[in-house]
Formats: structure tokens, C-alpha cells, sequence
């Protein structure tokens, strides 16, 4: 490794800071939080002149969570100021880091995924994520949060805050990650920090779509490293036999109502079951 001893030291201290990070996170003893993600774009007070499907039962998940005894907020997406990711991630693991150096955490150019969403999603024990089908794929307000959520998925400080995209360094400090990184000990190298976090999925639509949309986030998530228990996901679908100023009667019926219900009762036995029994998840510590 071409580094000298400040540097090493540099990388040391972060490889200190994230083992911390994971003892912090590890030790959660306040109630379960969860946090409803609405991909939606639809309001009442906007073009479509009408509240969200999904995001109408997003809130009878979260309030039946509430109801169980967890701690909810519901985060729609189109109420945030999100920037795009700029694919640092591709060019050297190290060049994406925690929190986003793209937009930096207090500087001018932040925005709402560094200032608010990243702690919010620190601090959940459960996400539920809501969105419609959007040409047969999920929400472009989904997809957006979700291609910013990588600064979550291994990253790490960077290696010097005052130039965090020195592609030269940052690839020496893959190396150090690569080489120094122990199996044993977790936050020693890249460290995913939605592993053990429990998911959970609503989707609504007019048509064919729908499993498309769950498909995408389940492989999203699940290499997210979250959890999914039995009958974490639903869909509410209309027809094309049916208009669809039509939908809404269909979609927010009480069979769905009652499916959003389940879904939470199933996701907050998860949470319940993952406090009382702390598991050691196996992934590479040495790759993100």
C-alpha cells in the first residue's frame, strides 16, 4: 500500500468509528420504531386531485403498529428535497460514503436524504415501503430514494473529508478495508447498515404490474440485507374492466385494509422476536 502513517492512522480511526457505530446500533432498548416510506406523488392538493392508494394503506399499516405498541412516522417522499445518486459507488467502493460526501451532512449543498432520511432510517427497526406501479415498475420517487440509500450499504467515512472523491486514496483505502477486515468483528470493514432492519411491501395498481414491483424491491432490500418474514408484502390491484377514477373504491376496500393490518402484525412479531434473540448476520465485511 502506497500510504504514509497519517494515513494509516486516518484509516485506522474510521475502521474504530464504524465498530462503534455497530455497538451503538446493536444496543437499542427504546420501543420499536418504524418508519412508512410513500413513493407516491399523488396528493389532494396537487394535479391529481386526489390522496394516494397506497399511501392510504401505508397509514393503516402504521396505525395498526401504532396500536401494537411501536413508536411511527410516515415519510412521503414528495414532501422531501432528494438530489440523485452520482454513482460514486461504481468507480471504487470507498468512493461512496456514510454519510453522502455528494451532499455533504451541513454544507450548502445538502439535502433532505443527508440532513433527515439517513438518521430516520438508522433509527427504524422496521421500514415499510408504499408505492404504486408505475409503468409496470415501482415510482421514480421510490427509485430515487432508494438508488441514495447505497451510502448506507457498506460505506464508510471518508478517507479525507476536505477531498472525498480522491479516487487515489480512496482506492488505497479499499485496499486497507480488503486486507484489515475481521469476519469476527463487525464495522472492522464495509458495514451494511439496513442488515437486520424487517421490511415490509405495499403495492397498488390499476393492472398487471404488481409482482414485477414487489420483485424489484424484494431483491433491492433482501441484498440490503433486510428481513423479510411471512407475508410481508401485499398488493391491492383494480382491472382494466373497471375506470380508473374506479380504483380507489376497490384498492382501499377492507379486504386490503385487512391485509395492511396483517402485514404489520407480522412485521412487529419479527421486530419483537429479533430484540430478544440478537443475531449475528454473516455478509463480507471485505466487499460492498
Amino acid at each position: 500500500m502506497k500510504i504514509d502513517k497519517k494515513t494509516l492512522e486516518r484509516f485506522k480511526q474510521i475502521r474504530k468509528n464504524t465498530i462503534e457505530q455497530v455497538k451503538k446500533l446493536n444496543n437499542k432498548k427504546d420501543k420499536i420504531k418504524v418508519i412508512g416510506i410513500s413513493g407516491s406523488a399523488r396528493s389532494k392538493f396537487d394535479m391529481a386531485g386526489e390522496d394516494s392508494n397506497s399511501e392510504f394503506l401505508l397509514n393503516e399499516c402504521l396505525n395498526e403498529l401504532k396500536k401494537l405498541g411501536a413508536q411511527t412516522e410516515l415519510i412521503p417522499l414528495r414532501d422531501y428535497d432528494l438530489k440523485h445518486c452520482k454513482a460514486c459507488y461504481s468507480t471504487t467502493n470507498t468512493q461512496c460514503h456514510f454519510y453522502c460526501s455528494c451532499y455533504p451532512k451541513g454544507s450548502p449543498t445538502e439535502d433532505d436524504m443527508t440532513k433527515i432520511m439517513y438518521d430516520k432510517i438508522l433509527d427504524a427497526d422496521i421500514i415499510i415501503f408504499a408505492t404504486p406501479v408505475n409503468n409496470f415498475k415501482i415510482s421514480s420517487l421510490m427509485a430515487l430514494f432508494l438508488d441514495r440509500c447505497i451510502s448506507l450499504d457498506g460505506s464508510l467515512e471518508p478517507a479525507d473529508p476536505k477531498a472525498s472523491k480522491n479516487k487515489e486514496l480512496n482506492i488505497e483505502h479499499t485496499k486497507f478495508i480488503e486486507s484489515h477486515a475481521d469476519q469476527k468483528i463487525e464495522g472492522s470493514g464495509f458495514f451494511r447498515r439496513f442488515r437486520g432492519k424487517v421490511a415490509g411491501i405495499i403495492v397498488t395498481g390499476h393492472e398487471e404490474g404488481a409482482s414485477l414491483v414487489i420483485s424489484q424491491l424484494f431483491m433491492t432490500l433482501n441484498h440490503f440485507g433486510m428481513i423479510f418474514c411471512p407475508w410481508s408484502n401485499m398488493y391491492a390491484m383494480s382491472s382494466i374492466l373497471h375506470p380508473t377514477f374506479a380504483d380507489k373504491k376497490i384498492v382501499n376496500s377492507n379486504v386490503y385494509i385487512k391485509e395492511a393490518k396483517m402485514l404489520a402484525q407480522n412485521t412487529f412479531k419479527t421486530a419483537n422476536l429479533l430484540r430478544k434473540n440478537k443475531v449475528n448476520w454473516q455478509y463480507d465485511f471485505t466487499s460492498n
